[in-house]
């Protein structure tokens, strides 16, 4: 997003433009629901991980990456990508609804835990390695490393 267009929506009263920030935990602590409307396929989004750790519902574009962290109804509501209309119905179904949100929250909080914590993460990346060290025998040599 060009830092012209984004000062423009500021100015125009259409946005509240932060810009970079290093406290986001504090932020997250302020706030009862993460957006993320992302248009392409990234990897996971490490904003989505944040949100779902410091129990807050999401809102995110059914697509990749951020259908890995948000279940659909569950710690957040995945909108089609594109879909203004399904985006603002999200948001405003969540921000009317306090009970949901925190449900969603609490949920979210247990995926990172159980799906996303840091020792999960390394055991699922060192099990996809040691399964291409067999799948490639001339470096099985390297798996004792592992």
């Amino acid at each position: 997003m060009p830092l012209a267009t984004l000062r423009q929506w500021q100015d125009a009263g259409d946005i509240e433009w932060l810009g970079p920030r290093t406290d986001m935990p504090s932020l997250l602590a302020q706030c009862h629901v993460v957006c993320l409307p992302s248009y392409y396929g990234e990897g996971v989004p490490r904003i989505l991980l944040e949100a779902a750790a410091s129990g807050r519902s999401i809102v995110a574009t059914d697509s990749v990456g951020c259908r890995e962290v948000v279940r659909n109804g569950q710690n957040g509501l995945l909108i089609p990508v594109g879909d203004g209309d399904a985006l603002i119905g999200a948001i405003v179904q969540l921000v009317d609804n306090a009970p949901l949100r925190a449900s969603m929250g609490t949920r979210g909080r247990e995926i990172a835990s159980m799906e996303f914590s840091l020792e999960q993460v390394l055991a699922s990346t060192l099990a996809v390695y040691a399964s291409l060290l067999v799948w490639h025998p001339t470096l099985a040599q390297f798996s004792e490393q592992l």
